[in-house]
């Protein structure tokens, strides 16, 4: 299936988690992740399913000022 990870299109297999979202962009930590927006806990990343079309965002924290 087809997912949106950091407005860059990529094939998940059909079931995949966020946690396989994960993988596959090879996020380091620290970071937070959100699927259509809404902001999912770390420890829910392995039981949130994503559907053809989801769109995932995997940020990383700015330091600076």
């Amino acid at each position: 299936m087809k997912v949106i990870i950091n407005k860059q299109e990529h094939e998940l297999a059909t079931g995949a988690t966020l946690a396989d979202a994960i993988a596959a962009l090879e996020a380091r930590p620290p970071f937070a992740a959100a699927v259509n927006t809404a902001f999912v806990p770390k420890t829910q990343y392995d039981l949130q399913p994503l559907h053809e079309g989801d769109r995932v965002e995997i940020i990383s924290p700015v330091t600076g000022g």
